[in-house]
């Protein structure tokens, strides 16, 4: 199946050192080879890259590993296809509007018989469980609350109830978020760390570069870190819980 990153600070802050140990994972030290894809939130715009190319081989890839770009909410995904074939139109994230902004989504997963009735405004481009998860959310999202997005609480309470519905036609590990805020649910595999003040030095587990956090921060900053399989080989990964969603928030696990 596929993998997962996502990133969510109070600070706007460049993901290049975590993206250069993911975006190795699709093709060299694993075969997520089947596309890639990342967004990056600033402001109310978003800056999206896609390719169907394994990550070790695309150009744009190590474009996004040499230009900081910097954000306080990114999603990112390597492609390892179980449905749709490999094109750009089944590259993860997908990006859709809501509520006069724009949501980002990827997925890692398989969904079996997973076929909901679509019958609002938004539909799958490709052909992806995935996209299908992602428009389908949407949509309940619109029903339930109208044309005026709810207050964090009722949004996240909800999302709760689509995503373990959903979750009952097979593994869904997700990344959704609308700038503000970065929800993750896990099926199956997840790990999360907050990085902050007192900051140290990080070691990928996949490359031979390390980084000194202490060094290119204040202390002021919080940034949190989410991904499929634990990106470095010196620090202290929390996993998920099997049917746990948490809300990431300014760099920090929100109580909600």
């Amino acid at each position: 199946m596929c993998q997962l990153l996502g990133m969510n600070c109070n600070v706007p802050t460049d993901i290049v050192f975590s993206f250069t140990g993911f975006a190795t994972r699709g093709g060299h030290t694993s075969d997520h080879i089947d596309g890639w894809g990342i967004a990056f939130f600033e402001g109310a715009g978003v800056r999206h890259f896609v390719d169907y190319q394994a990550a070790t081989a695309s150009p744009i890839a190590d474009l996004i590993k040499r230009w900081p770009i910097k954000s306080k909410n990114v999603i990112a995904h390597i492609r390892k296809a179980t449905q749709g074939r490999v094109a750009l139109e089944n590259c993860h994230p997908f990006v859709r509007e809501l509520w006069g902004r724009y949501w980002v989504f990827a997925h890692n997963g398989d969904l079996k018989d997973f076929v909901p009735v679509l019958d609002g405004p938004y539909r799958p481009v490709g052909g992806t469980d995935s996209e299908q998860a992602f428009c389908f959310l949407l949509q309940q999202l619109r029903r339930r609350f109208g044309d005026t997005a709810p207050e964090l609480p009722a949004l996240t309470s909800a999302l709760r109830e689509l995503t373990d519905g959903i979750a009952r036609h097979g593994p869904f590990n997700m990344m959704l978020s609308d700038g503000s805020a970065l929800f993750v649910h896990c099926s199956t595999s997840l790990y999360y760390i907050v990085r902050k003040y007192p900051f140290a030095e990080a070691k990928l587990a996949d490359e031979d570069l390390s980084v000194d956090f202490s060094q290119v921060t204040t202390p002021n900053d919080r940034v949190a870190i989410i991904v499929t399989e634990p990106l470095t080989a010196n620090e202290k990964w929390i996993a998920f819980q099997t049917g746990e969603l948490k809300v990431f928030v300014e760099g920090a696990v929100a109580r909600v």
